[in-house]
């Protein structure tokens, strides 16, 4: 059961007050913060001012849908969000999950229903989100890597060398700089960028003066 933490907020949009009061009282008796939204632009004001931890859409509303309001939060935004759907059938299912949706809870809505399916939906947006930080956080890892081993060969060209001492050197000189190997690898190959940016221009300039 996913525990809410530090009061994670959630966006609620539907444009029956009377169900929009319901969910916003079940979820704060739950441990969460809650912005209530009327509207489809009301909703999108909110997030404006602060992105929420999960926001639950009802699909049909006068003016911008649910719909459409998902497909500006998963264009615009890292907001994960739920359908409020008055159909529990596969079609149902599927249309949620064509749009993004981390899961729908079925009208007429009740705590008992209502709370288990959120709950789900919020722990399979926790997933995602720590899937993404992985993906950010292994590509990183890979740029660096290449960034490394492209240095690594400019040094062993450069000083005619062999890689284990190429890379020493650059571990060497990363450690005595206290600076990340990486980050001396990138200046590195700018510079050599640089160089052989001025290298064209004055092999230019020999031509144009002759």
């Amino acid at each position: 059961m996913t525990q809410p933490a530090a009061k994670r907020l959630i966006l609620i949009v539907d444009d029956d007050q009377l169900l929009l009061e319901f969910l916003g009282e079940v979820l704060r008796h739950a441990g969460y913060e809650t912005a209530l939204a009327s509207s489809a632009e009301a909703a999108l004001e909110l997030v404006a001012q602060r992105e929420p931890d999960m926001a639950l859409l009802d699909i049909h509303m006068p003016g911008m849908s649910g719909l459409d309001l998902a497909k500006r939060l998963h264009a615009e935004t890292a907001v994960p969000f739920m359908f409020l759907s008055g159909s529990g059938d596969s079609e149902s299912g599927k249309q949620a999950a064509a749009y993004g949706a981390v899961g729908y809870v079925v009208k007429p809505v009740d705590e008992g229903r209502l709370m288990p399916a959120f709950e789900a939906g919020l722990a399979r947006a926790d997933e995602i989100r720590q899937l993404r930080r992985t993906e950010l956080n292994l590509n990183a890892a890979l740029a660096a890597g290449r960034e490394t081993s492209l240095a690594v060969g400019l040094l062993m060209g450069k000083f005619q060398t062999d890689r284990n001492t190429a890379f020493e050197v650059l571990r060497d000189h990363a450690r005595s700089s206290r600076r990340k190997i990486n980050e001396i690898a990138s200046q590195l190959l700018l510079a050599e960028e640089t160089l052989n940016g001025l290298h064209g221009a004055f092999l230019n300039r020999a031509k144009t003066t002759k």
